[in-house]
């Protein structure tokens, strides 16, 4: 009685139902109070580390946040439950140009101001203020989806830590003259008037127009050209019209000048270049070095000028035309009129869909744009970044991956790194009365009377050196130590390029540099920042589609941690995560992963109700089939998870996890153990099944921990009456089987047993017997080897041990491993005979139209000549189980 009374307690610490919104705030609070997630660098266990990719400190969480936070927390939590000190490192991106937009539109809302009606000083207070005001969101955000990070070393990418790292890092590069100063074409924004990254250009179908020029004479017999293009407007800086070597069109002209239509004073040259396609349009192309990237490589090939148009701004200037100070689109309209009054105009396409490039955060298309910026030259750093995958210094998972990585470094230009922003990292370079050029490190100060370089420095260079720096460096730190390089970086492999690649070239420069806290890697190779590389997919809706405002698809994930936990929303997400892959979710699922964490509560609850405990396992010998078949499944799922994780096979480790715990454990073994636990009293066998319920759940319970940390957590603590998973450790083979080989004659027994209640079930539906209704029946339990297992069978198909006088009305063949047996049931007086024949009518009924309906499909012959196979092997498929339906149900019929 006293272990009941103890189990009853600890059942009732349980609540009556799962509601996770009532428990996962005050319990992640207790757990960051506890101090399981601050690491301690100073800890004798083996370290283990990973970095949190920093979100914008201007957003919120999406899902594609969300599955990046919950692989990390699965990893990090299973990590420490195997005896590391883990360190995961959080930590937001200034986020140069998204935060700026955002404050310059508060300004403007609220003030009616610009940041040009401020100082620098004060316009970059005001960002701080905004930052101070409103950048807690994720982290909020972070808490709510239980993200187990050390909160005491959260990290700002402008803190003053990594500004100390942005400025050494800077001047080591500018000493070795890997930065310099060129004039060149960036991608711009006129309407942020800077320069923008590839990252933040966004790529959409517009219906624009393509309109056909005819430069030269306007007569047939005399040297001309036609070229045609999307932006008229870029004409006015044409120098050059560019025609294939080979295209005998153009042999006579190839090195003749003809006249532009508005700039008397500028003679166009035809050139002769490979890179035109003589196929496509006249084999002619326009030649616009400062406005477009093609051009510009073209233009540098043959030495051409390169006149800028365009302003910051996007008008017309510097022309000397009658449309500067139009705005590139009126300029489009009036220049095209203009040459259609001269007769330049040969044809129009009208609307013309094509790609063009927009500004991520203003919206507006991209103008390319030769303009002076600072630059990063990137062959040596590229090169060392593609060594470090190559030698398999950093391991990238899944390998399938690696070309991408491999085309992008070996092919790598220059990374233009200005930003004509305010709000950023400055660049420390300073210019002297006289014209001198000066980098100031951190611990420097200019001389007097030098000026600071205007731009910030791209977000990406700060954020490229994320891994080493939130760590300290470059000073000597107990962190980088012991955490450095980091374990594992998790993040999607659609920035493979914009910042995996990037850290890969900076961290591997910082660990050459002299007296370098970074260390070597193998062979003397420089220290890589991560030594595995796991790239996942991006989040998708439940139809495969992008999730975006325009579809208005987009799930909220704290949205669903409202509705259905935390745990449900990681549960989906760590379910459906394969290596590389996209992912679609939707509601379905989410509720699916509510479900299973309901399933698991109520199983626990159950079990502890009955007396399960966590205790040592009895020997082998004293346990039933059914105890020992579960615990060699519990083992081989064990092992099968740890295999998956190791290899971040996160889908396949969490649907095995499903399985088991859902099918196996909830659906048979518990619902065995009710067979073998008395109601009254204690046995033998019921005492083991106790102790093997709850190894069984105790089990289940730290592998799915990592993944749905809250119900595990409370469902763990009341099973085990211990204080925290937080502290648990990892399971091994000894805590679930014992290590010992898996007992063949007992799976073999319990899967002919899953088999014999499978078809009893079925075969009682088909007679029409109620669910809860009991019958008897005549089981050869020996012939099928299955002795052991007679209580359990009959518990389950719900079928008693028949009366000496007992009279069959049906019988039923059940194949099994070691016979095939007959089962006799009498279900005389347990149908209505009468309703179960109106039943079955219906039934037949659909089935025999079914069967017409495919007929007839099958019979068409100008169907089949038209459907696809696999509609019509669709067909065959549904008239096969119709006609097996109409002979089952038939049957069924005569005997009633």
């Amino acid at each position: 009685m006293g272990r009941m009374s103890n189990a009853d307690d600890r059942a009732n610490n349980l609540p009556a139902s799962w509601d996770p919104k009532a428990v996962e705030s005050d319990l992640y609070n207790s757990w960051v109070d506890a101090g399981y997630f601050t690491a301690d660098p100073a800890s004798d266990k083996p370290g283990f580390s990973i970095v949190l990719p920093p979100p914008n400190v201007t957003g919120q969480l999406h899902m594609g946040h969300a599955l990046d936070h919950t692989l990390m927390d699965a990893i990090a939590r299973r990590k420490r439950m195997q005896g590391y000190e883990v360190l995961w490192l959080p930590g937001m991106d200034h986020a140069g140009i998204a935060t700026q937009t955002k404050v310059e539109a508060m300004l403007k809302e609220t003030e009616g101001k610009n940041r040009f009606d401020y100082e620098r000083e004060d316009f970059v207070e005001k960002v701080w203020e905004w930052k101070r005001d409103f950048g807690g969101r994720i982290g909020n955000q972070m808490r709510a989806i239980g993200d187990s990070v050390d909160w005491s070393r959260e990290r700002f990418t402008m803190d003053e830590g990594l500004s100390r790292a942005v400025q050494t890092i800077f001047k080591e590069l500018f000493d070795q003259g890997m930065i310099y100063r060129a004039n060149r074409l960036v991608n711009w924004s006129p309407v942020l008037e800077t320069a923008v990254s590839d990252i933040e250009v966004v790529y959409k179908d517009v219906e624009g127009e393509l309109v056909s020029i005819r430069y030269g004479s306007l007569n047939d017999n005399e040297p001309h050209v036609i070229v045609a293009t999307t932006r008229v407007e870029t004409m006015l800086g044409d120098v050059a019209v560019a025609v294939h070597p080979d295209d005998e069109r153009y042999q006579d002209l190839i090195g003749t000048t003809l006249d532009h239509p508005f700039l008397p004073d500028r003679k166009m040259i035809i050139i002769a270049d490979d890179y035109v396609d003589p196929e496509f349009g006249t084999g002619a192309v326009k030649i616009t070095p400062a406005h477009d990237p093609n051009d510009y490589a073209m233009g540098q090939r043959h030495n051409l000028d390169m006149p800028t148009i365009m302003d910051a701004t996007g008008h017309i200037a510097g022309t000397g035309t009658q449309f500067d100070g139009m705005d590139r689109f009126e300029a489009r309209v009036k220049i095209r009129e203009a040459l259609a009054e001269q007769g330049r105009i040969v044809a129009e396409k009208r609307p013309y869909v094509h790609s063009v490039g927009h500004s991520e955060r203003s919206g507006e298309p991209i103008e390319p744009r030769l303009s002076l910026q600072w630059f990063v030259k990137v062959d040596k750093l590229a090169a060392m970044a593609g060594e470090a995958i190559r030698a398999k210094d950093t391991v990238i998972y899944p390998a399938s991956q690696e070309p991408r990585y491999f085309d992008w470094v070996d092919d790598m230009h220059d990374w233009c790194i200005s930003r004509q922003l305010w709000w950023g990292h400055r660049i420390p370079i300073f210019y002297g009365p006289n014209g001198e050029v000066l980098c100031v490190g951190p611990d420097e100060q200019p001389p007097a009377g030098y000026t600071q370089d205007e731009d910030v420095l791209d977000t990406w260079f700060s954020s490229a050196l994320w891994p080493f720096s939130t760590m300290g460096w470059p000073d000597a730190t107990a962190e980088l130590a012991k955490f450095y390089p980091t374990s594992v970086l998790v993040t999607g492999y659609d920035i493979l390029f914009f910042w995996v690649a990037r850290m890969m070239m900076f961290s591997t420069f910082a660990a050459t540099l002299p007296n370098s806290p970074l260390g070597q890697a193998a062979d003397g190779r420089p220290q890589i920042p991560f030594n595995d590389l796991y790239l996942h997919g991006l989040v998708r809706d439940e139809h495969g589609r992008k999730m975006s405002k325009s579809l208005g698809n987009g799930i909220d994930p704290m949205d669903w941690v409202e509705r259905y936990g935390a745990d449900a929303l990681r549960f989906t997400l760590a379910r459906g995560a394969n290596p590389g892959v996209d992912l679609p979710v939707g509601e379905d699922s989410a509720q699916s992963s509510r479900n299973f964490a309901t399933k698991l509560f109520n199983a626990t609850k159950f079990a502890l109700m009955n007396g399960a405990r966590v205790d040592a396992l009895p020997a082998r010998e004293e346990l039933t089939d059914a105890d020992r078949w579960i615990l060699d499944r519990l083992e081989e799922v064990r092992a099968q998870v740890d295999t998956y994780l190791d290899g971040y096979q996160f889908a396949k480790a969490n649907e095995a996890l499903y399985q088991f715990a859902w099918g196996e454990l909830c659906d048979w073994y518990l619902e065995i153990s009710k067979s073998q636990i008395p109601r009254d009293g204690e046995t033998p066998t019921g005492e083991n099944t106790k102790i093997v319920l709850g190894r069984a759940l105790d089990v289940v319970l730290r592998l799915l921990h990592p993944t749905m940390p809250f119900v595990t957590e409370v469902l763990w603590t009341a099973l085990t009456g211990n204080t925290s998973l937080c502290e648990a450790t990892w399971p091994t083979a000894e805590d679930t089987n014992g290590g010992v080989e898996t007992d063949d004659v007992a799976r073999r027994r319990m899967a002919d047993q899953e088999k014999l209640i499978t078809e009893l079930r079925r075969f009682r539906s088909d007679q029409g017997v109620k669910p809860s209704q009991r019958v008897p029946a005549r089981i050869d339990f020996a012939a099928a080897d299955l002795t052991g297992q007679e209580d359990a069978v009959r518990s389950l198909a719900r079928v008693d041990v028949p009366a000496e006088d007992f009279n069959a009305s049906a019988e039923l063949e059940v194949r099994l491993s070691q016979a095939t047996i007959t089962i006799a049931v009498d279900t005389s007086g347990t149908v209505d005979k009468a309703a179960e024949r109106k039943r079955l009518e219906k039934d037949l009924a659909a089935a025999t139209k079914e069967l017409d309906t495919t007929g007839k499909k099958l019979g068409n012959e100008a169907f089949l000549a038209k459907a696809p196979e696999a509609v019509v092997d669709k067909i065959r498929a549904r008239r096969q189980v119709a006609e097996e339906e109409v002979a089952r149900i038939t049957a069924r019929l005569a005997e009633l």
